[in-house]
């Protein structure tokens, strides 16, 4: 099997993993707090990293950690899974896993607009036609089914999915500048994100759990959503020859994922999802392809 087959599988097996991901979240939230979800997969997704560095023989490179690194990871672990998590999941208890998932997915765009004061990038009429698209997307998949749809959807649910969108966005530009290792940057993270959860649970909700199907898919979420597939993503990116290519499976991701939502979650999928999915997946794309044209007109220039 040749580089780009691997890259292809590689790829095809994480996004087929982050596609279960919307179901185990809900399955997990019928009898755990959001804290308590994220509390138990983060915890999980320390223990993994922390196999994958020691088998990668990268644990020497903790000792190298600055304390300005440490400083950073702490704040990479405050955004990303501390508050992101917090956000993402307590809209997935407020809204059908159909609505949460794409609304989550428009972090691209929220990257747009804050590249704006962060980076201090300039954005043309193609940037918010692609805005336009996708949120007119968000609108499509508000509806479930239908205009009187509108009336079922929780606002708060959607502001919260929307913000955790944004929480993302704001954790990729701060994750890109930091040159460490991405397994090391993330098990650094991971560790004070489950510090700050635990401090969470210790003084709100407490530690009291049973082992049931929640449990188990907290579990699974931790193996699943940071471990099992980010290591087949890096893995894909480091075999491919045309990571853009790769990178677009991602929007398959959605798709896959309304088909375990129908069948373990027994939810209704409406012809709006979809039809509001391929506008954000559009919207998205366009922007990839207005941010291209924005690079290329820069290195002409």
């Amino acid at each position: 099997m040749n580089k780009p087959q691997q890259a292809l599988i590689f790829a095809a097996s994480a996004v087929l993993c982050w596609s279960t991901v919307p179901t185990a979240f809900k399955l997990a939230l019928r009898t755990l707090a959001p804290a308590q979800l994220i509390w138990i997969a983060s915890g999980v997704s320390v223990v993994f990293l922390f196999g994958y560095l020691l088998a990668s023989r990268q644990l020497r490179l903790l000792k190298a950690t600055s304390g300005r690194e440490l400083l950073h990871s702490a704040l990479l672990g405050a955004l990303n899974p501390f508050v992101y998590y917090l956000v993402l999941l307590k809209a997935y208890s407020l809204l059908p896993a159909q609505l949460a998932q794409p609304l989550n997915m428009v972090w691209p765009i929220a990257l747009a607009l804050l590249s704006i004061p962060l980076l201090k990038q300039k954005i043309g009429w193609r940037h918010f036609s692609a805005m336009f698209i996708s949120f007119a997307g968000v609108v499509v998949i508000s509806s479930q089914g239908g205009i009187t749809g509108f009336g079922e959807t929780s606002l708060t649910g959607v502001a919260l999915a929307l913000g955790s969108s944004i929480l993302w966005a704001l954790y990729w530009i701060l994750n890109v500048r930091d040159q460490r290792p991405e397994a090391l940057k993330l098990f650094l993270g991971f560790c004070f994100g489950f510090l700050y959860l635990t401090l969470t649970l210790l003084f709100l909700s407490g530690f009291t759990f049973r082992w049931n199907e929640s449990t188990a898919a907290a579990i699974y979420t931790g193996f699943f959503e940071v471990g099992i597939a980010y290591l087949l993503w890096m893995k894909a990116m480091q075999s491919s020859r045309n990571n853009a290519t790769i990178g677009n499976l991602v929007f398959a991701t959605p798709f896959i994922s309304l088909i375990f939502i129908s069948i373990f979650l027994k939810e209704k999928i409406f012809l709006t999802t979809f039809i509001g999915l391929l506008l954000i997946v559009g919207g998205i794309l366009l922007q990839q392809l207005a941010e291209k044209k924005y690079r290329h007109g820069n290195h002409n220039a």
